[in-house]
């Protein structure tokens, strides 16, 4: 008997000792990587939609992204984030950028060659 009351001792000893251990660190991200080659590959989330490097596929109902002033898109994606923007997957998709990728992006954006025919 005493042999396990000495056994269920160390058992809630261990317990109770991990019981006050603190929780899982909270993961460590990567930051942004805003250089020329990390902000094209953020631009390239784009493209299954607004097509490469922001020229939509003609016909498409998406606006092209190429030459729509930086202002504009950065304002956009800010009403997406807040959901006050009716959006199908944008609201989702705008949440995993930082503002500081949000711009960059739309800095990206901005730079390409306006897609002929388009406002």
């Amino acid at each position: 008997m005493p042999a396990r009351a000495a056994l269920m001792a160390a058992g809630l000893a261990a317990a109770s000792a991990w019981a006050q251990q603190r929780g899982a660190p909270p993961p460590a991200f990567a930051p942004s990587n805003l250089t020329p080659a990390g902000v094209r590959a953020l631009a390239a989330a784009c493209a299954p939609c607004h097509g490469t490097d922001g020229h939509a596929v003609p016909g498409s109902a998406l606006q092209p992204l190429a030459g729509r002033p930086r202002d504009e898109i950065v304002q956009a994606l800010a009403l997406f984030k807040e959901g006050r923007k009716p959006a199908t997957v944008m609201q989702q998709i705008a949440r995993g950028f930082t503002d500081e990728e949000v711009a960059a992006v739309a800095q990206y954006f901005e730079r390409q060659p306006r897609q002929e025919g388009t406002p």
